[in-house]
């Protein structure tokens, strides 16, 4: 059981996707400005990362490895992540169109989002059993969507302060995401 608990806390605060392995920074940056489509891109990750991860360990396992066709991996886990990301976006389109609307074209991004895809092949690069590969499939999303609702909260602040002109959106943005980075350096320790 701590094994567990260690892969979760690893996984999400140690090795933390997006600010240690900077995979995802693209809807880092650019979802991060308001706190909802934060939340909504965090939550849209989680699902598809969790999926993503059972689905394409499953195919690793019973389908890639079994007939020797492991070259054939990263076409068959973009191709899964890709289905999946459409059954998301056509479910806040119809559901919730506020946050389809948010969200914009960083939602089909999340198909070409390194960040699920890197997920997907630590999952079968580690050999994580079943439960592993799910506890790690939903913590490292977690550790994203933590990131990025961090950021996105210290983002709304900045736009409250004065900023000097140079530094403002992108520029403050990356210094920030720099200094969340050192920050979340700080946990490397811990395992």
């Amino acid at each position: 059981m701590g094994d567990y608990f260690f892969l979760m806390v690893s996984a999400i605060f140690v090795n933390n996707i997006l600010l240690i392995q900077y995979l995802g920074n693209c809807p880092f940056l650019g979802t991060s400005k308001k706190m909802e489509t934060a939340v909504g891109m965090a939550m849209g990750v989680i699902f598809v990362l969790v999926m993503a991860g059972t689905v394409t360990w499953l195919v690793e396992r019973y389908l890639l490895k079994p007939f020797n066709l492991e070259f054939l991996r990263t076409m068959a886990f973009i191709l899964v992540i890709a289905t999946l990301v459409q059954f998301v976006e056509m479910f806040l389109k119809k559901n919730i169109p506020v946050l389809y609307i948010g969200l914009g074209i960083y939602l089909p991004l999340i198909t070409t989002n390194c960040a699920v895809l890197g997920v997907c092949f630590i999952n079968v690069n580690e050999d994580y059993n079943f439960l592993q590969m799910i506890i790690a499939s939903l913590a490292y999303p977690a550790g994203f969507g933590l990131a990025l609702i961090l950021f996105a909260g210290i983002r709304e602040r900045i736009t409250l302060g004065r900023v000097p002109k140079p530094f403002r959106d992108t520029s403050i943005g990356l210094a920030t995401a720099g200094l969340m980075s050192l920050a979340f350096f700080g946990f490397k320790g811990m395992v």
